[in-house]
């Protein structure tokens, strides 16, 4: 009895009286017994499995495409789950079939690449799909300074320059502004601006602003991370100007737009020319948060959303608003405001850590040359918030026509888009869209979300709804012959 002679010893163990031998081989000592866990039958059938070598050898193209460490790393790991299978009595696999297996296993475990997508939701600043567009000059621009570019080189005098230099004359000659700063993004420039003015004092916010952005990020958090201590003055609904006067000791007052909810009803918060003469009294700075960064008052669909360059002209001693926003620009957080200010936050430690890369500087440059030479029609987000019915009704028609030609019933609806990204809560954007009628709706999306580029539309009403507001007119053509194959049989 051959197995026998292995009685009471575990794998493990049986497996470290053979040193030198590998699993696999220690197996083997248990001849004759075929039907057990480790007979010599299963041996038999664990010695089918290819080594890794043997593997890495017909393996070229997947280590041309992922690297051969990062091959090896997934063969050996399908390997060891294939000895499990093998154990089990499951069957062996082959060559092909393990390749395969690392093949999904590092398709699982590296993200595809960012890709273009064309968006017909009607959503203009979508969060999910990379925010604000950007303008064709600003693309050009990111090209430039891709590679060696003069970011801190003055070329004049062959010494180091000022990456700063470039932006804060655009950002005071769009706004009026005193003095300007740039950093990554606006919930960085508003964790600066405290860490820097407020130096572990307080800072005095509205309960009923104790707003939460998105991520879960929410504004007593944001504070503590800045070292500022909160004082919450006034309550959620009603906040008045005394209630400021009436507060602790502080290092500023912070106000915030409610960029992306309304509290209406019995309400009431003081203006900013009120807190500005209240922080006056109080000799200490008034911080505005506009969100959204419109940088002057916009008619049509952007009444009512405050503009930094309106915000300093009553009072505000500074001002911060994102740059992928209404700007239209890439992902940023701009200040505005007083000098002495503006340059203790630019002194301050974390500016570096929060500074501007050369890709999102050359983009944000080009931008805001766009709104100064009141070229914002070149700007997407801006084309796309002032689309007019007369321009968006003909392509709707001609997408309705296209279809039609394709046996797929659409016809032109009035539905409503919106602005995104936080920005404007309360503005819908009303105008024609194309409602397509199809078994399987829902269906139908997944199929142009899978296509190349990927196409997200809206699904409602039991029915598809492509809104051309924010579709680059040359992809029009593209969504027809996409929608006309996935389109499926349609219900009439």
């Amino acid at each position: 009895m051959t197995s026998g002679s292995d009685s009471g010893r575990s794998r493990d163990q049986t497996s470290g009286s053979d040193s030198g031998r590998s699993r696999d081989q220690t197996s083997g000592s248990d001849s004759g017994h075929t039907t057990g866990t480790h007979g010599a039958g299963l041996h038999a059938r664990m010695r089918r499995l290819p080594g890794i070598d043997q593997l890495l050898a017909a393996a070229d193209d997947l280590i041309a495409d992922h690297g051969r460490g990062g091959v090896t790393d997934a063969l050996r790991a399908v390997v060891d789950a294939a000895r499990g299978v093998v154990r089990d009595g499951g069957p062996v696999p082959s060559t092909s079939d393990l390749l395969a297996a690392a093949e999904e296993r590092i398709a699982g475990r590296r993200p595809a690449p960012l890709q273009p997508v064309i968006n017909a939701t009607g959503v203009v600043v979508h969060t999910n799909l990379g925010r604000a567009p950007l303008a064709d000059a600003a693309r050009d621009a990111l090209l430039d300074a891709a590679g060696y570019c003069d970011l801190e080189y003055d070329l004049a005098t062959g010494r180091r320059g000022s990456r700063t230099s470039r932006l804060e004359p655009l950002l005071c000659d769009a706004t009026g502004a005193d003095a300007a700063f740039a950093v990554n993004n606006a919930a960085a420039a508003l964790v600066l601006v405290l860490a820097a003015l407020a130096d572990g004092r307080g800072v005095i916010v509205s309960r009923g602003e104790l707003i939460e952005i998105g991520g879960s990020f929410r504004l007593p958090d944001i504070m503590a991370a800045s070292g500022a201590r909160l004082v919450e003055v006034g309550t959620t609904n009603r906040t008045r100007a005394e209630d400021y006067l009436a507060a602790d000791d502080a290092a500023a007052i912070l106000t915030l737009h409610p960029s992306n909810y309304r509290i209406v009803g019995f309400v009431a918060q003081p203006s900013l020319a009120e807190l500005a003469a209240v922080a006056a009294k109080r000799q200490v700075p008034l911080l505005y948060d506009t969100g959204s960064g419109l940088l002057h008052r916009s008619s049509g669909a952007l009444t009512g959303e405050p503009a930094v360059a309106d915000a300093l002209r009553e009072g505000a001693d500074l001002v911060l608003c994102s740059g992928d926003k209404l700007l239209g620009g890439p992902q940023a957080g701009m200040v505005f405001g007083r000098a002495d200010l503006i340059e203790r936050c630019r002194g301050h430690p974390l500016a570096r850590a929060l500074r501007l890369d050369k890709l999102r500087i050359a983009a944000l440059q080009a931008t805001l040359e766009l709104h100064l030479r009141d070229q914002r029609a070149a700007v997407p987000v801006w084309r796309m918030l002032h689309a007019a019915d007369a321009d968006l009704a003909p392509r709707c028609t001609h997408l309705v026509e296209a279809l039609a030609a394709a046996g797929l019933p659409a016809t032109v609806v009035s539905d409503e888009g919106l602005p995104g990204g936080g920005a404007a809560p309360d503005v819908v954007l009303a105008g024609p869209v194309v409602k397509v009628a199809v078994d399987g709706p829902a269906t139908v999306a997944a199929r142009l979300r899978d296509g190349r580029p990927p196409i997200v539309i809206r699904v409602a009403d039991d029915a598809v709804l492509v809104d051309l507001r924010t579709v680059d007119p040359d992809d029009d053509t593209l969504i027809a012959e996409r929608m006309s194959t996935a389109g499926g049989r349609t219900r009439r």
